[in-house]
Parts: C-alpha cells; sequence; structure tokens
C-alpha cells in the first residue's frame, strides 16, 4: 500500500500542474458572474427576420442558435425582484430621477423589503438586467429592453420636453477618462433604446447636477468580477462566468455576416466550438479601470491581445467589436447588430472628433455596407460608424 503521504504529494503535483495550465476542474456552483441571456429568440439576416439558419449557412452562429442562463426572476411581493441567475435582489420600482450623488444617499437611506445594505449597481450588475428582445423607433419608445412583467421602466416625460428615450439609469461606475470637452462622466444603461453609454454628471450649458433614474441592487457582491487565467495556448478563461476567450482578435475588421462565419470557423487550442460572443457575454470582460486617456490601453485586461486602427482623424484608437445580438432599431430594426467600445467611442461633434461615450460603451452598427463609405458619422452626436468591426471569438467551458 503507498505512504498516505506520497499519494498527498502526487496530489499536490497534480493541482499545481493543473492550475499552471489553466486546466481548473470547476462546476457551476463556482460561478460568481454568471451571464443572463438576452432573450433573443429570433434570427435575422443584413435586414430582416428569416428561418432557422442551418450549420453552415449563411447568419449561422447568431444569438438565438444560443440560449445560455435564461433570465430567471422572482417577485417577492415586497416592492422587490431576486434574479435567480445571479443571485442579485433588485429594487422593482424606481421613484424620481436624482442625481448620481443623491442615488448613494438614496441607497444608504433605504430599507426596502426589510434590508438595509442597498447599494448603487455596478455597470456589469445593471446590465445583467438588459434584454434585447426591446425594441426602439429613434426617439420613440416601442418595447422596453428590461423584463417589465417584474421590472418598473418608466419613459421620458415629454410633456417637460424629454424625449421618449430619456429614462437612462445611473450605474456606480464613473468612467475613468472624461468625455466630451473634458466632463466628468458616468455610465449607465439606458433599457429604453437597449445602450450603455457615458453620462456627463453634470449639465455641460448650466452645471446643474444631471438627474437620471437609479436601481438599487443587493447580494452577490462578486457579481462582475473576472477570474481570468491565462491557459498558454492563445486562449483565456474566466472561471467566474465560465466562458473561454481567443486571446487575440480577428486582425481585421469584417461585417456582420463575416463575423459570425469568423468564429464558426475557428479552431483554436484543440477546440472547434467557438462562436461570436453575445452582447452580455462580450460586456463581461469590459475592464472599466482602463482608457485610452488614463492607462494609454484599451479598456480591457492585458491579460488580452487587441489590435489597433486609426480613428478618422489618423489617431491611434482601439476597434469596435461585434457580437452575435442584433439591435432593433431605427427605420429597419433588424438591420443592425450590438458592438463594444474597448477604445474610445468617439463622435464628431461641430467638426471635433471627440470621445462621446466613453471606452466601454455598448451601441450598433449596419451589418453590412460599402467599405468605402465608412467609416461614417451618425446620430446627434456625431458617432462613428465603422460596420467593418473586430471579432473575439468565445466558447463555454461546460
Amino acid at each position: 500500500m503507498r505512504n498516505p503521504r506520497h499519494r498527498f504529494g502526487l496530489f499536490c503535483t497534480l493541482l499545481v500542474i493543473i492550475v499552471a495550465t489553466g486546466v481548473v476542474a470547476q462546476t457551476t456552483s463556482d460561478r460568481t458572474y454568471p451571464i443572463v441571456d438576452t432573450g433573443i429568440t429570433s434570427f435575422y439576416s443584413d435586414d430582416s427576420i428569416i428561418n432557422e439558419p442551418g450549420t453552415g449557412d449563411a447568419f449561422y452562429g447568431q444569438d438565438a442558435h444560443y440560449t445560455i442562463n435564461p433570465p430567471r426572476y422572482t417577485d417577492n411581493r415586497d416592492g422587490t425582484v431576486t434574479d435567480e441567475v445571479t443571485g442579485l435582489m433588485w429594487q422593482q420600482e424606481m421613484g424620481n430621477k436624482v442625481s448620481f450623488d443623491d442615488a448613494f444617499d438614496v441607497a444608504s437611506a433605504s430599507t426596502l423589503g426589510g434590508y438595509a445594505d442597498w447599494r448603487v449597481p455596478t455597470l456589469k450588475e445593471l446590465y445583467s438586467l438588459i434584454l434585447f428582445t426591446g425594441l426602439v423607433s429613434g426617439e420613440r419608445a416601442d418595447e422596453m429592453f428590461i423584463d417589465t412583467d417584474y421590472f418598473d421602466q418608466p419613459i421620458g416625460d415629454t410633456s417637460a420636453g424629454e424625449r421618449e428615450i430619456d429614462a437612462q439609469t445611473w450605474s456606480a461606475t464613473e468612467y475613468v477618462g472624461r468625455t466630451m470637452r473634458n466632463d466628468e462622466t458616468v455610465f449607465g444603461v439606458n433599457f429604453v433604446d437597449g445602450r450603455i453609454k457615458g453620462y456627463p454628471k453634470f449639465d455641460p450649458r448650466t452645471r446643474s447636477a444631471n438627474r437620471m433614474y437609479v436601481r438599487l441592487v443587493r447580494g452577490n457582491e462578486s457579481y462582475g468580477e473576472n477570474r481570468f487565467i491565462d491557459n498558454r495556448d492563445g486562449t483565456v478563461s474566466d472561471l467566474a462566468t465560465g466562458l473561454q476567450w481567443q486571446m487575440a482578435d480577428s486582425g481585421d475588421g469584417m461585417t456582420w455576416e463575416d463575423a459570425l462565419e469568423y468564429a464558426e470557423d475557428l479552431s483554436l487550442a484543440g477546440y472547434s466550438d467557438w462562436r461570436l460572443p453575445n452582447a452580455k457575454e462580450l460586456q463581461s470582460i469590459v475592464d472599466y479601470t482602463r482608457s485610452p486617456q488614463t492607462t494609454g490601453s484599451a479598456a480591457l485586461n492585458p491579460i488580452f491581445a487587441i489590435s489597433e486602427i486609426d480613428d478618422p482623424d489618423g489617431d491611434e484608437n482601439y476597434p469596435y467589436f461585434w457580437t452575435s445580438t442584433t439591435h432593433q432599431d431605427g427605420r429597419n430594426p433588424y438591420d443592425a447588430a450590438v458592438y463594444l467600445a474597448f477604445g474610445e467611442a468617439q463622435g464628431e461633434m461641430n467638426g471635433r472628433l471627440l470621445d462621446v461615450h466613453g471606452a466601454g460603451a455598448q451601441r450598433s452598427d449596419p451589418k453590412t455596407g460599402r467599405a468605402s463609405r465608412y467609416p461614417a458619422f451618425f446620430g446627434p452626436q456625431g458617432d462613428v460608424q465603422y460596420v467593418f468591426n473586430f471579432v473575439r471569438a468565445v466558447r463555454s467551458l461546460d
């Protein structure tokens, strides 16, 4: 019979090897940052709803092909809602708009549901609630980007001169850089138009405090914290989310259809089940402590490699990255897909190129177009549209 100490030594040696190579046995209960599915069940081409594509068909590999962690909520009948996927408990109704600073006073004073540990959610916590079954038509709200069976979601007060989409929600995540013309900025989620943007703390014209909604949260204080491992094979695992990532990116921009095909055809580290990440999966790897302005880097953990591009002024920036998620907005609600900006989310205003939304913003681009037309500028803030965006593929560790 072997000496027990010898068996224990072999176990320790094996454990060191496993950890060093990034091959870590893990159960789903170890995952403190599960990504809630986007809710999408429809299939899309560049400009329309289509029947489900089969393997190898055009547009195979989009969001609806992969349903992971479907949303599951419990109405606690006391003004709170529990997310059974994330373990977070949420305030059901938001009340009136408040300033960023006042949002924290609201949280510290709340005893909703008999709890006294409410907080303003981080951006990653808040974004866990977004669903891309929403629909918006420019400034007009149609279907909310949140489950209104469980959560209230007001729209802007048009009688007071607001647009219907002026219903943004504060997060606790301040942008480490500045937007526009040196504005102090906080990231928020708009559940009316389905976007992440950086919003100024103060109105640039009046210098009065900007006011937005706040939805308080409690529980699972580890939510949103990544646990990356370099697998030393060109991949990175996140043990918090249960996702494995392509360490490098595609190195070139491409249309949405080509991005789906690129990810589906990728063979890397002995795996062939790579795919284009959905919006919430890709947002999970944004590092909001970093930005080109403050760290001279993308908003991305340096364990990853990232390409550089020239912005429309010829200066260095980082690419937009496609997701598999269609964003239903505009005259044709099927012709745009979600991207994440890991560099400055720029726009051209009054002939000047600015970081208008912040590194880590989420918007959408047309799925296709003539390369000679892009980059182009769109909307009241002149958002830069690249259309030929980059790819970082993902697979599930299970």
